[in-house]
């Protein structure tokens, strides 16, 4: 018999080779199993959603996401700012999916550049406006007109130029007539979650911001009427360019959904007026 053939039928030698080949086995298994890991981690980060929002919305979505993940599985990211800076990245090709806008006008310029999936603008909430004075602030103001006084030596709003609660503020009062006697002292933020961080930080005494980024007992806070300034209806629609359209629309529907609504209703909305 030959060498080969002795190691073989040797009862150390065969311990060796099943010991090898249980190696073997383990090391298939590990290898396809790091390959299916590495799939799905593929797969998830190639279905995550990702949503160009206005800062508006910032509490209200950080509700809505988990919830929405929870029961579909599909994560979401998202990308907070404000709507006409948003729009502008959308026109620019930013890959988002779902855009949600803190107005209908910039949706409706999209959709008539066909940068948007149609017939998929639909309105999702309606804002309310309120000025804001931040926790331990020693000033008071019974009515709006009341910033007027010398106390008050800066007024954060958000550029109304990108952000429509920054526009709706300076609408309102103009409408008050004090616009031109408070102008000098505004204080402008790029949108209203800096508009807010501005008097929190008491770089401004108060701020008119959403509602919606007022968290329950934070401050105090009078709301602005809404005969001062144009409704602020808010849009959304879904990205034409997106890879995602079902995952898009999953969203979307839920947001629409009496679920989404009362989340969207709680953290201070109304809801959208029907046409």
């Amino acid at each position: 018999m030959s060498d080969f053939d002795d190691d073989c039928i040797r009862p150390g030698r065969l311990k060796t080779v099943k010991q090898l080949s249980v190696t073997c086995v383990f090391v298939v298994a590990a290898f396809f199993g790091a390959g299916c890991k590495s799939e799905t981690e593929k797969k998830d980060k190639s279905q995550t959603l990702t949503i160009a929002a206005a800062s508006n919305l910032t509490d209200a979505l950080a509700d809505i996401g988990p919830r929405f993940t929870s029961k579909t599985g599909i994560p979401i990211v998202f990308s907070f700012g404000a709507t006409a800076d948003l729009a502008r990245q959308i026109e620019n090709g930013a890959p988002f999916d779902v855009f949600a806008a803190a107005d209908s006008e910039h949706v409706q310029q999209l959709e008539l550049k066909g940068l948007l999936t149609p017939r998929t603008r639909a309105l999702y909430a309606r804002g309310r406006l309120v000025m804001w004075l931040p926790p331990g602030s020693n000033l008071k103001a019974e009515r709006i007109q009341n910033i007027t006084a010398k106390a008050f030596e800066r007024i954060a709003i958000a550029k109304p130029d990108v952000a429509p609660y920054g526009q709706a503020a300076v609408d309102s009062l103009r409408a008050l007539g004090i616009w031109n006697e408070i102008e000098p002292r505004v204080v402008y933020a790029q949108n209203v979650s800096q508009a807010k961080q501005y008097a929190a930080t008491g770089n401004a005494e108060v701020a008119f911001i959403p509602l919606s980024i007022v968290k329950p007992g934070e401050g105090i806070y009078l709301e602005v009427g809404e005969e001062l300034h144009k409704p602020i209806d808010q849009a959304l629609a879904i990205i034409k360019d997106s890879p995602k359209q079902t995952a898009a629309r999953q969203f979307v529907e839920f947001l629409l959904s009496p679920e989404g609504q009362e989340i969207l209703v709680k953290h201070g909305y109304n809801r959208p007026a029907t046409k």
